[in-house]
């Protein structure tokens, strides 16, 4: 569009992708699309655009002046019904020609692409150039090194290089490099403008707002009617209850949540790692942390914890998160915006805290990472028990 807007020629390889999603509007509407069809849309195309689009040499225009433009339609809906191709592709580093002709969306795994709105963007905002990214992405650097660093000018910063730091991610950049290169991605207040430009959700926001409607209801239930069903979980909560001691309020509510939730779910506690409360970051024995997103408790317990760092893929990427509740939105948000599947001992834990605090609840597909060839069901049974074992608690209270 900013090359059509602009009066220029679009290159051949957008051009095509232009291509694509024209015709696959027009399969929406008609699946059975002719040639008639065909010269129809490109005429008003043409007519629209004409120094873009339009068949001219040396200033002369070819013909109609839409021929070419209605033999690549007619050759991408002929693609369109012969094509066998599955619609999701696992997503593959390549920088071969092969990646003009596949979407990044089809190429990509269906984990990548699960709950998200603008996963893939296809172009850069009008007013932004590759040189104007670059300009923002070393300041934000800059800036990320000041401890007075304007907030509002952050966000407008992040805001504004989604574009690119979605280009840096979906190419498969390291974890590391993504470090170095997007330092805000990592803390609290760059992580939430790329998920909520990424999901369509306020991060911390929408979490906190659940956590007020449903979080009592559900410590309550797992404090009063699953510790009578099941004898390991009595002997958890009480332990839990120890190392809480005296302490009250939201923060140590959700702790004890979470911990709850694992055990419930009967799966391990690997999205925490403790070490002792006054260890820096090259304390950490990073090769015993969990590859997948880690909060690093800096105490014996999350209880008598007060600091917290952030591991992912064995590389710390934030070492001084002051609480617990961020912690964990920081540890969630980084399975969206680095497209990180949710690992197989971890999926029901974080398939409920995404549908009941997160808000995001896709009618089709799964985060879970697939090890074998099984297909996984589009909600997790073993969630939906605890969400309807919920509903029912809470009538039968009222």
């Amino acid at each position: 569009m900013q090359s059509l807007e602009r009066g220029k020629r679009p290159g051949p390889k957008l051009r095509r992708q232009m291509v694509r999603i024209v015709v696959t509007e027009m399969m929406e509407k008609c699946p059975l699309v002719g040639k008639k069809h065909s010269t129809d849309v490109a005429k008003k195309m043409v007519a629209k655009y004409p120094k873009s689009l339009q068949d001219v040499i040396d200033g002369d225009i070819v013909g109609t002046g839409y021929h070419s433009l209605v033999k690549q339609l007619q050759n991408r809906i002929e693609n369109v019904w012969r094509t066998s191709t599955p619609k999701m592709r696992k997503r593959k580093q390549s920088n071969s020609d092969d990646t003009d002709e596949i979407p990044l969306e089809e190429r990509a795994a269906m984990q990548d692409t699960y709950g998200c709105i603008k996963w893939n963007v296809q172009f850069l905002p009008r007013e932004e150039t590759q040189e104007s990214q670059q300009q923002k992405m070393e300041k934000l650097k800059v800036m990320f090194q000041q401890s007075d660093a304007n907030p509002e000018e952050v966000k407008c910063f992040m805001q504004s290089t989604f574009y690119t730091q979605r280009q840096h991610v979906n190419q498969g950049k390291s974890i590391k490099c993504l470090r170095e290169e997007w330092p805000f991605l990592f803390d609290e207040i760059g992580m939430s403008i790329h998920f909520k430009e990424l999901t369509g959700i306020n991060l911390k926001d929408t979490f906190i707002r659940n956590l007020d409607l449903k979080g009592k209801r559900l410590l309550n239930y797992l404090t009063t009617v699953c510790v009578k069903k099941n004898k390991k979980f009595l002997q958890t909560y009480a332990r839990l209850q120890r190392l809480r001691g005296q302490q009250s309020g939201c923060s140590e509510d959700v702790k004890e949540m979470v911990l709850l939730l694992l055990n419930y779910f009967d799966e391990k506690e690997s999205m925490f790692f403790y070490v002792d409360e006054t260890s820096l970051a090259e304390d950490v024995q990073l090769e015993q942390v969990a590859v997948t997103p880690a909060i690093i408790v800096c105490g014996q317990s999350c209880y008598s914890s007060t600091r917290y760092m952030l591991s992912l893929d064995r590389t710390l990427t934030n070492t001084n998160i002051p609480s617990f509740i961020s912690a964990l939105c920081l540890m969630f948000g980084s399975y969206y915006c680095f497209n990180i599947h949710y690992p197989s001992e971890l999926a029901s834990t974080l398939e409920f805290l995404q549908r009941c605090f997160f808000r995001i609840n896709p009618e089709k597909g799964t985060k879970v990472e697939n090890k074998n060839s099984k297909r996984r069901l589009n909600l997790n049974p073993r969630v939906l028990t605890l969400i309807q074992e919920i509903t029912d608690h809470e009538w039968c209270d009222t």
